[in-house]
């Protein structure tokens, strides 16, 4: 019984340590072209343990990963997200307890040649940081700077984004090549 708990707990422990976010940006997304980068946090929620950040340090933090992760993709075709923070809790300082930094997004794709939405209801993405050993035992607040949580949290939204998008693209063909639009036909007048 003795080493199945110490196993666990090693296991646990090894899990907790990883190395921080890891860069899961898709491969391809067919003609997938970024165009607008929206993000608005005007409405979002601060968890009840929490540094404060203001709506413009989110949305800028997540428009400019969002390009960085996103905007390189080289498609003929235009797609924009809208992303709205919905709330977040990042880890202070000085705690006794260790609690782990979260980000809630909402996410929307529209297709902008057909001007609509590509996904009828928002795609919301829950993140929590990623643990190192020295977070595991002293927490994030003690380790991290504000903006390290944030770009941290930031970066784990778009992996799961970027694997939504992907999944959505293999199955739905969201981003597959439009046929070609015929050239309107213009009559013949005698």
């Amino acid at each position: 019984m003795i080493r199945i708990l110490t196993l666990l707990a090693g296991l646990a422990l090894l899990a907790a340590c990883n190395t921080g976010p890891q860069d899961r940006t898709p491969d391809s997304l067919g003609e997938f072209k970024l165009g607008h980068n929206v993000v608005v946090a005007s409405k979002m929620r601060q968890g009840p343990i929490s540094r404060d950040a203001t709506a413009e340090e989110w949305e800028t933090t997540i428009r400019d990963a969002v390009q960085a992760r996103f905007g390189g993709f080289d498609g003929d075709q235009v797609y924009h997200f809208g992303i709205s923070v919905e709330g977040y809790m990042l880890a202070p300082e000085g705690f006794i307890y260790n609690p782990r930094s979260m980000l809630v997004i909402n996410v929307t794709v529209w297709d902008d040649q057909a001007g609509k939405k590509l996904n009828d209801k928002v795609h919301q993405i829950t993140v929590v940081e990623d643990s190192t050993t020295a977070t595991f035992f002293k927490g994030s607040g003690r380790e991290r700077t504000k903006q390290e949580q944030m770009d941290g949290l930031t970066a784990n939204a778009l992996d799961l984004l970027g694997d939504w998008l992907a999944e959505r693209h293999a199955e739905d063909g969201w981003f597959d090549k439009r046929p070609e639009t015929p050239a309107p036909v213009t009559p013949v007048t005698e």
